[in-house]
């Protein structure tokens, strides 16, 4: 079991990064079939959907258009509960089919505000994509269209997510241990 430090805490890897490469394959697969005939416009929540976002969008085959909203909830390990928009859109929505690309889905605190902020430019549909989804921790009755993996209720880091800004570099994803 491949362990690694950052900062104060310990985890240990939790998901390769060819597991969650061969899973983005299988999310293109469904986004290109479903949406081929529609105007898309990919929004990417920042920072931590980055790598999700780039290492998809490679693979989209899709006439779309993509886009980025850098939001913020999470102090530390856990999240504060409020969310502040930081960085808007600067496409348009109206009449387009909407993928949210996020990186995680845990409370749906983050996920809920989007959804708020997004309906007010009239898009024809708003579906959500998410790389991990945490069912236990999930609050909201909100449909997520596209899951990659649902995971435990534990911390993790790596592939765009951070603790206190470390480990988005990671390829793979690592759970808290320590």
């Amino acid at each position: 079991m491949k362990t690694i430090q950052i900062l104060d805490k310990k985890f240990s890897i939790s998901i390769p990064a060819s597991e969650i490469q061969l899973k983005i394959e299988e999310l293109a697969e469904q986004l290109n079939s479903e949406l081929h005939e529609k105007a898309v416009v990919f929004v990417v929540i920042l920072n931590g959907a980055f790598m999700f976002a780039s290492d998809l969008y490679k693979l989209v085959t899709l006439d779309s258009r993509i886009s980025f909203l850098k939001l913020a909830s999470y102090s530390g390990t856990s999240s504060s509960g409020q969310v502040k928009q930081l960085i808007g859109l600067n496409e348009s929505l109206k009449d387009k089919t909407v993928v949210i690309l996020e990186d995680i889905i845990d409370t749906g605190v983050t996920l809920d505000s989007i959804l708020k902020q997004l309906k007010g430019f009239e898009p024809a549909e708003i579906k959500i994509a998410t790389l991990l989804h945490k069912p236990d921790a999930y609050t909201f009755k909100h449909k997520i269209d596209y899951i990659g993996f649902s995971i435990p209720n534990d911390f993790i880091v790596g592939y765009g997510l951070d603790y206190d800004g470390f480990g988005r570099n990671l390829d793979s994803i690592y759970t808290v241990i320590d």
